[in-house]
């Protein structure tokens, strides 16, 4: 439904009649429409936690995730655009979160860089790349993702790593 009209003219009514079934289930299993749409992203979060692993860069996973986006262009618009736009900023941080800290897991595994340090780089990345796909979803989600994430896995290629060496020889100074 989402990807016919905005989420504020869709109806718990509307909801049962296209899955029918009666008010009552619905309730049962959801406090309201917005429990819903909290349940979705956190599907689609899930499917890319599960899809990441040791082969797969963070640029892939997070290729997923603008899958998901593209071909939901239109719910993503009415959740960006309704008041539900904190489900859609809370499913990419998570996401975010998700790969980063796993990929700056795995790029430190020889390097003896703190563990305040390597979620400092986390979460700088996480909120860097959370914000360029929100500013890419209020651009009208023009540009090809591949070609952008593609552009900043080469831009910045190797920073993570350098920052975590720097982690390593500022413990023994700090």
């Amino acid at each position: 439904m989402l990807n016919k009209r905005p989420l504020n003219k869709i109806t718990v009514k509307d909801i049962v009649t296209e899955c029918e079934i009666n008010r009552n289930t619905f309730y049962y299993y959801y406090a309201d429409i917005h429990a819903i749409i909290s349940e979705i992203f956190q599907t689609e979060l899930q499917k890319v936690i599960d899809e990441y692993n040791d082969t797969r860069s963070w640029e892939e996973s997070f290729l997923v995730a603008a899958e998901f986006a593209l071909e939901n262009k239109k719910a993503i618009y009415h959740v960006y655009y309704s008041m539900q736009r904190q489900e859609l900023e809370n499913y990419l941080y998570g996401i975010a979160g998700n790969v980063m800290t796993r990929y700056v897991d795995s790029v430190c595994r020889d390097i003896p860089a703190s563990d305040g340090d390597k979620r400092i780089i986390g979460s700088f990345y996480q909120c860097a790349l959370t914000e360029m796909v929100l500013h890419w979803v209020a651009s009208g989600m023009k540009d090809e993702p591949e070609k952008i994430i593609r552009r900043i896995g080469l831009l910045f290629d190797g920073n993570i790593e350098l920052s975590l060496r720097r982690s390593a020889d500022l413990s023994d100074t700090l």
